[in-house]
């Protein structure tokens, strides 16, 4: 009976044994399982958190694509190679002075960057070019009130070797409510504006004092320029406006004064009987107001004296 009994406790201690053991090794794995899981997550942790930092989960703002000038060239025979303006990198806020430098005195307007970007980059880089050097004004149109320049060759078909698209062009006659200015025209030309035209009389669509691109159709504008010097100019709305004269402009109205000649014969569109030549053309920054040339037409003598 001993020896059975003795048995029995020997497989009662061995299955005790055993289920400590299979205790221990359960709670060992779970040990290995709690730990791979908190190291899992300790590296999501790191992860996400040098995601963020990194501005990973920022919102990403899309490329803005940039507005740039387009030049396009041209071929025909007779242009002028001076190359291409850059295409990106102009001015778009604020204001800038073309100057032109004349044999009679300065020629000065203010250009309004936001609406003749483009227009201003393209007379800065064919200035710097010294492209208008020398270039006499070769029409004048009595009836336009029109002062032609910008042409090396004289007779109405110079061009630089590129053209680029219109802008700022007027959406109403001068005079109606819902005409847009002349970019940045001085006083006086404004204060002279010509009144909302009657149905029988050809709008005008420019102030006096404004300086317009000629072109050869739309989109077309090379390095030619029209200057208004008269109220009530029949020139169809088809012209970018450069800017408003803000000195100068009594140079051009004695340019008009002294009339057209066509063929040899006084006319109403031709050659200017005064000779006004171009000696240097420049964009710049806007003079401070003390030095600003003033908006009343002055002399030439006076204009070529303070441009001294």
């Amino acid at each position: 009976m001993a020896s059975k009994s003795n048995r029995q406790r020997k497989l009662e201690r061995a299955r005790a044994e055993r289920r400590l053991a299979r205790r221990a090794e359960q709670q060992r794995r779970r040990r290995q399982l709690q730990a791979a899981i908190g190291g899992a997550v300790a590296l999501i942790v790191i992860a996400v958190g040098t995601t963020w930092l990194l501005g990973g989960f920022s919102k990403k703002e899309e490329p803005v694509a940039l507005p740039s000038c387009t030049w396009t060239p041209k071929t025909e025979a007779g242009v002028s190679d001076v190359g291409m303006p850059p295409t990106t990198g102009e001015f778009r806020q604020g204001a800038e002075q073309l100057t032109i430098k004349t044999d009679q005195g300065d020629i000065t307007a203010q250009i309004d960057l936001s609406k003749a970007p483009c227009t201003a980059a393209s007379l800065t880089y064919l200035g710097s070019k010294g492209y208008y050097d020398g270039v006499a004004c070769n029409r004048l149109d009595t009836e336009a009130m029109t002062l032609t320049c910008g042409d090396p060759k004289g007779d109405g078909t110079g061009s630089p070797g590129y053209q680029f698209p219109d802008e700022n062009l007027p959406n109403a006659p001068v005079g109606s409510a819902s005409a847009a200015p002349a970019a940045s025209a001085s006083p006086s030309a404004s204060a002279s504006a010509s009144p909302e035209p009657s149905p029988s009389q050809v709008p005008s669509y420019y102030n006096k004092g404004t300086i317009v691109m000629a072109n050869t159709g739309p989109n077309a504008n090379g390095g030619q320029f029209f200057i208004i010097y008269g109220d009530g100019s029949n020139l169809k709305n088809e012209y970018s406006i450069v800017g408003g004269i803000t000195g100068g402009l009594d140079i051009v109205e004695s340019v008009a004064a002294a009339g057209a000649t066509n063929a040899g014969a006084t006319a109403i569109a031709g050659a200017p009987n005064k000779k006004l030549t171009i000696q240097q053309l420049f964009v710049g920054p806007v003079p401070s107001v003390d030095v600003l040339p003033s908006s009343t037409p002055t002399t030439s003598a006076s204009t070529s004296a303070s441009a001294s």
